[in-house]
């Protein structure tokens, strides 16, 4: 018979796990779950880094050889039984065997086993691969019933994993009970909240999130920014989105031009060209030096427009800035010239990019989110799939385009 749960004494923690498989949390049982009647919890994180030990730990699955050893997973800083336990029960819930599994936890436990931090987040990914949330609320339990100091990480740990099965609820919940518990709740788990949300959640649910985290005081992180911004993007929300760039600050340097190329990228999409330019020069008189992202977010809205003389100025900037033009601005170019019948004239407009460069891809991807791919982009990266020995070059690429372009318009008789 199969063991759901890990089998641990009772402790003040409640049960945590919901009935519901949805990952949309009920609105009416949410809490600020940093803030508690003494006030705001939170401070200066000094605990240890959980990403950057699940990522540098090696996850190579064991293999069951001949003589019954098993290799390839790596647990240290224990004693050799209970080294020998760990690699064990990592291959048992990695492969699914949660009965084996079970019963080796019960080993660790009674041999007055002190947990890694390394060690819990690798079962906990292994056990959410499997759906098994329960569990790792059990494992939870065992760490704060013996109120081991890597309690904050493990309850970081949990949150992460729920969220990132889209289980929203049961990280709310987890939060609560953080807060109830006394347990500080600092910047990388607000910002994992609201990573989550803007995943996996509604656009209310995600910017009441935001609404907690300003609350406490918390700096919104660069990818939780990219989230939250992509998250926009896909339900059109341009409006929306400039007011939440605006509300972050769009003079942060920690994030490099990633504010600024968002706040033009919401005035491209909607064509406000003037507003397009406004922003751009308060860019470059805050101090921010445009990048290639910068430009093309220009030169994307300047093509769609027909607006050729902005389109040259905007390419002659980029050469006074010393910005090498990649695939997505001769795109703006060709396409452009080309959706007008102006095919001719290419060579005048291309006379100031060197058309004998290798392509290559450096603009951002949230810019095709908003604003698609052109067509000559488009064509291209097909061609780039194929496994030739070809060195493609933009001239290359642009003759096998307007061969393309210009066979398509004829019409062919069969008789």
């Amino acid at each position: 018979m199969e063991i759901n749960s890990l089998s641990l004494p009772s402790c003040r923690m409640p049960i945590l796990l919901k009935d519901s498989h949805s990952g949309s949390p009920q609105q009416q049982n949410k809490l600020i779950w940093w803030q508690n009647e003494k006030g705001v919890i939170g401070g200066k994180d000094n605990s240890v880094d959980c990403s950057s030990l699940a990522q540098n730990s090696s996850r190579k699955r064991m293999i069951h050889q001949s003589d019954g050893s098993l290799h390839d997973i790596k647990v240290e800083g224990y004693m050799p039984k209970q080294t020998s336990l760990c690699v064990s029960m990592l291959y048992y819930t990695e492969n699914g065997f949660f009965p084996q599994a079970q019963t080796l936890w019960e080993q660790l436990v009674n041999s007055s086993f002190v947990p890694s931090v390394q060690f819990i987040s690798r079962l906990f990914d292994a056990y959410a691969k499997h759906r098994k949330f329960d569990v790792v609320i059990d494992i939870l339990r065992y760490v704060d019933m013996r109120n081991f100091s890597i309690l904050p990480d493990v309850y970081w740990l949990a949150i992460s994993c729920f969220g990132r099965e889209g289980q929203l609820e049961l990280m709310e919940d987890m939060a609560n009970e953080m807060a109830s518990s006394g347990v500080h709740i600092y910047s990388r788990t607000a910002n994992a909240f609201l990573l989550y949300y803007s995943l996996f959640g509604t656009l209310e649910e995600m910017e009441n999130t935001y609404g907690r985290l300003k609350k406490s005081r918390f700096l919104i992180e660069k990818e939780v920014i990219r989230a939250v911004a992509s998250a926009y993007i896909k339900e059109r929300k341009f409006y929306e989105l400039g007011e939440f760039l605006r509300d972050v600050g769009l003079r942060r340097k920690n994030v490099g031009n990633l504010l600024w190329n968002l706040m033009l990228l919401s005035y491209a999409a909607n064509f406000k060209m003037k507003s397009l330019q406004r922003e751009f020069i308060g860019m470059v008189e805050s101090g921010f030096r445009p990048d290639i992202t910068t430009f093309n977010i220009r030169a994307l809205a300047f093509s769609r427009m027909a607006l050729f003389w902005d389109l040259h100025l905007s390419i002659e900037h980029m050469e006074h800035t010393k910005i090498i033009p990649d695939l997505v601005t001769f795109g703006c170019v060709v396409d452009a010239y080309l959706d007008r019948r102006l095919g001719r004239n290419l060579d005048f407009a291309l006379n100031k990019m060197n058309l004998d460069d290798s392509p290559r891809l450096l603009t951002d991807p949230f810019v095709y989110e908003a604003l698609g791919k052109g067509g000559f982009q488009m064509s291209s990266e097909a061609f780039f799939e194929y496994k030739t020995q070809r060195k493609w070059t933009y001239r290359s690429l642009i003759q096998k385009y307007l061969k393309k372009h210009y066979r398509k318009n004829q019409i062919f008789w069969n008789y």
